[in-house]
């Protein structure tokens, strides 16, 4: 707490001086958020963004448990068990002073379901929501949906009327290059408020002093300046200047170096969260590859031999420098439907994979366009690079096309890409999650991540089957036939679970949340 005779000199600054002191924590990472549409991506550094200004009806806490937000109740009713039942909380405004109520909510519930969101899966189960009073509401969901708490804890809140009155009831068609005044602008009921936004450049956030939970959190951040910097070696320079006061993804190579700096500090800790690559095994011939008449991924022992020509450790070891864990399937051990068995790495074996190569046709190989992004993940563009020259050991030559997030995705949405990298947090903690956006076939509902044009209308049945399985043992007997069909047909190619690396100035003081984001309401200064 600050004294009297700090709080009165703080009053007195004005806003330039504001920006430099104790309160304003200056924050950067590789990537910006795409956009400030709160269901249009479903991204990682988009939803951290969203997080400080918007808020869902609950919340994972900095140690990833689940504690109540804009919601203070909630559980499957008494009368049917189809419908959750939500008890919302009183007296909250949206930043512009709006009233929040239910209406709200069923508003944002019914604009996260349409086609252009993406976090319809999330709520594909969802057969109506409806407002129960003015601070309550009820979702009906066709059979009972056992996880439907897990699958909130990232759906943001909108206030009906600003979305009204500025055109944006509808969610912004990002794959499809539209623009929207949600895009660039927004209105929350989260701990800061937006004061400026350049996308790529800078984003300005300032505490909103009418925040409900001002006295339940420590509040002591008071202004975020929120800075891209794509290059590591500038992130970090700006880190060690002091430029910045905390980066979320302190490069490996830097981490002692970091580490070692008087006044920094780096907190590590696993991820929720597998990179992996995705190949079109759907389509009938591809775009990107020089074999005519053909799908060389269409072959489940093409993809056998790339699973097994990936050397994992030396992936680790060298482009990682030891900051990875090796993984051989796409869902980290935090989820669950993780088994230590389904996880085992593939070994790599060079003479192995060549013939299963030749087996299917390929004794010769053939070339492939690889999409990859710079600016994502954690050595995201060099992880590509070394599993080039892995493929090129049994005949698959690689063109690697590495470009910025922000243009990578759209290739996924949109089926642009043969052969791209991914990777997939798990916020529900549970393997539905991974089944409905990259394993269920593309649809209105269903698939919006999965790219390899995969389909099996068995294995979609099973799939949609886990949101009503309320037997909870047998629903983790479905989820261990489901993995076990994603890893028979050789889905996705698994190559770590990330290891996250939070570097920050000494009076800077947090835990590290396992899904990455960094909820800064959360918070303190040392």
């Amino acid at each position: 707490m600050k004294n009297a005779t700090t709080l009165l000199a703080v009053a007195l600054l004005s806003s330039t001086a504001l920006t430099a002191s104790a309160e304003t924590l200056r924050w950067a990472r590789a990537g910006d958020a795409l956009t400030l549409d709160p269901h249009a991506q479903n991204e990682g550094p988009t939803s951290a963004l969203a997080h400080q200004i918007m808020e869902p009806l609950l919340i994972r806490d900095m140690t990833g448990a689940i504690v109540p937000a804009l919601a203070t109740e909630w559980g499957p009713s008494e009368e049917d068990p189809n419908v959750w039942f939500f008890k919302l909380r009183e007296g909250v405004t949206f930043h512009d002073g709006a009233e929040f109520d239910s209406e709200d909510a069923v508003f944002s519930l019914n604009r996260a379901m349409t086609e252009d969101s993406d976090y319809k899966e999330l709520l594909a189960s969802v057969k109506e929501v409806r407002a129960n009073g003015k601070y309550g509401f009820e979702i009906v969901t066709n059979g009972p949906n056992p996880i439907m708490p897990s699958n909130l804890t990232n759906m943001f809140i909108m206030d009906k009327d600003w979305a009204e009155a500025n055109n944006a009831v509808k969610v912004q068609d990002y794959e499809g290059g539209e623009d929207t005044f949600a895009a660039k602008n927004a209105n929350g009921t989260g701990p800061y408020r937006l004061v400026s936004r350049e996308p790529d450049t800078k984003t300005v956030l300032a505490i909103n002093e009418n925040y409900w939970g001002k006295d339940e959190f420590p509040m002591e951040v008071t202004e975020i300046v929120y800075t891209p910097i794509q290059n590591a070696a500038t992130r970090v320079a700006a880190l060690l200047s002091g430029e910045v006061d905390f980066i979320q993804d302190v490069p490996v190579q830097d981490l002692e170096r970091v580490a070692g700096t008087d006044g920094l500090t780096v907190k590590t800790a696993p991820q929720n969260r597998v990179i992996f690559l995705g190949m079109n095994q759907g389509d009938a011939d591809l775009a990107s590859d020089n074999i005519d008449g053909r799908n060389p991924f269409a072959d489940v022992r093409v993809r056998q031999a790339m699973n097994m020509a990936i050397n994992r450790d030396a992936i680790k070891q060298v482009v990682m420098r030891g900051q990875s864990v090796p993984a051989g399937m796409t869902a980290p051990p935090f989820v669950n439907g993780w088994t230590a068995e389904l996880d085992a790495v593939p070994e790599t074996d060079v003479e192995k994979a060549k013939a299963l190569m030749a087996e299917a046709g390929y004794p010769d190989g053939f070339s492939i366009q690889l999409d990859c992004p710079n600016d994502r993940y954690i050595n995201d563009e060099a992880i590509c690079q070394a599993a080039v020259g892995m493929f090129a050991q049994i005949g698959v030559n690689v063109r690697l096309d590495a470009k910025p997030k922000a243009q990578h995705f759209p290739l996924i949405g949109n089926l642009e890409t043969d052969f791209y990298m991914l990777g997939w947090g798990v916020p529900t903690y549970d393997s539905e999650y991974v089944f409905n956006f990259l394993a269920h076939t593309k649809g209105e509902k269903y698939g919006s991540w999965n790219g390899t044009r995969f389909s099996d209308p068995a294995l979609d049945a099973k799939i949609e089957a886990l949101a009503s399985e309320t037997d909870l043992e047998k629903r983790d007997a479905m989820i261990g036939e489901i993995w076990n069909v994603v890893q028979e047909e050789v889905l996705y190619l698994p190559i770590h679970h990330q290891v996250l690396n939070w570097g920050m100035s000494s009076k800077v003081d947090t835990i590290v949340a396992p899904d990455d984001t960094a909820k800064f309401k959360y918070f303190t200064f040392n």
